[in-house]
């Protein structure tokens, strides 16, 4: 996450003065103070302020309190009120301009995310000492941003017990579909010397082409935590899916792939993570790379999944790489694990990228990873 991802106060405060010149203070002269202050607030330069004010507010709304993950919303709201979301709301609805009015949208969006993140690293203190079985319900639904490193052995655990589970479901799909359909005129030839009773029969059998699987994998700063997952299920699954080929990359992209088969799995992604997550992010050159390490081995059975936030430091995002990729590929998935009201804001260049993939999907938790790669899992049967 990167500090232009939020707005600008000095970009967006002229506007609003702009919009609401003609409105005088009148009956919300207050709140399009309060909602001035909450922009300022929201600046990058004052980050350890809004972290402040959000921590602030969120021990008045008594957080502390909070024990299950349906208390979330609740605690969500009281901490926006307190934060002055409602002045925020009430500018907006004022607003006569409409790219201030969705710039405005945009920064409301972002204040609940943050507000989202403060509740579950609250509701992650508690679950600590939790029951085992709710632990595990809360941390599914976690975001990956918000999972510190203390929970990371508990969280490894999980994705083994939910791959497992994904392993057994798939497995019995694949001897199903193996099996294919009865043959008819087989059977009757087999069975002739019964008197026609079918006491032997005979299945046509189906040759199924294992899909390969392409992960690529942005590691650097709040990015890692997805991946270190993603490449942990997709590890952990191979029983069904076995042709995965993953890389890894902060500018340069790398092959990790031999790490995988010759390390056990919790080496292997710190690993990973310690070697290629410095650095300044390039998706250009990383795209770059990829274009020219696996363009000739990709084919119609190739799934290509790229995992990152698409912030190229407004450096080329490298669209015409992918789109070489996805001309060959069977498909390309991009996982992004910020919330979609953060996308093309910045130097997010999501917009752009997803103009060379089949799907863009939010990818914040372990459930969102669960369900990506079951689905890839129902492509292997």
């Amino acid at each position: 996450m990167t500090a232009s991802m939020f707005f600008s106060a000095a970009a967006i405060l002229p506007l609003l003065a702009s919009a609401t010149a003609d409105e005088g203070e009148g009956e919300h002269g207050g709140d399009a103070g309060n909602a001035n202050g909450l922009i300022e607030l929201m600046s990058p330069a004052n980050r350890a302020e809004l972290q402040l004010a959000l921590a602030t507010a969120a021990r008045q709304a008594g957080v502390v309190n909070i024990r299950l993950f349906t208390q979330r919303g609740m605690y969500m709201r009281r901490i926006l009120e307190r934060v002055g979301i409602e002045g925020l709301e009430e500018t907006i609805r004022d607003t006569t301009d409409e790219d201030s009015a969705a710039r405005l949208g945009e920064l409301r969006a972002r204040l609940i995310e943050e507000v989202r993140d403060q509740v579950d690293r609250q509701l992650l203190l508690y679950t600590a000492n939790a029951w085992p079985q709710l632990r595990e319900e809360i941390l599914r639904k976690t975001p990956l941003s918000s999972v510190e490193a203390r929970d990371f052995k508990f969280m490894q655990g999980l994705v083994r017990k939910l791959a497992k589970r994904l392993v057994a479901l798939h497995s019995r799909k694949r001897k199903v579909a193996r099996r294919g359909q009865l043959d008819v005129r087989a059977t009757i030839r087999r069975n002739i010397e019964y008197d026609g009773l079918l006491f032997d029969t005979v299945w046509k059998r189906k040759k199924i082409e294992r899909p390969k699987v392409v992960a690529v994998c942005d590691v650097s700063g709040s990015v890692a935590t997805a991946a270190r997952f993603l490449l942990m299920f997709l590890y952990s699954v191979t029983e069904v899916m076995p042709k995965v080929r993953a890389f890894a990359f902060s500018n340069q992209l790398a092959e990790v792939t031999a790490l995988f088969e010759t390390s056990s799995l919790e080496d292997a992604v710190a690993e990973v993570l310690h070697k290629y997550g410095c650095g300044s992010t390039d998706y250009g050159a990383a795209l770059a790379d990829l274009e020219t390490m696996v363009l000739d081995d990709i084919d119609h059975r190739t799934t290509v999944i790229i995992l990152g936030d698409a912030r190229s430091n407004y450096g080329d995002p490298g669209v015409r790489h992918l789109r070489k990729i996805h001309e060959r590929a069977r498909r390309v998935l991009w996982l992004n694990p910020e919330p979609r009201a953060f996308w093309n804001t910045g130097d997010s260049e999501m917009r752009k990228l997803s103009s060379a993939c089949d799907r863009v999907d939010v990818c914040r938790s372990i459930q969102d990873l669960e369900r990506l790669v079951g689905e890839l899992m129902r492509t292997a049967v």
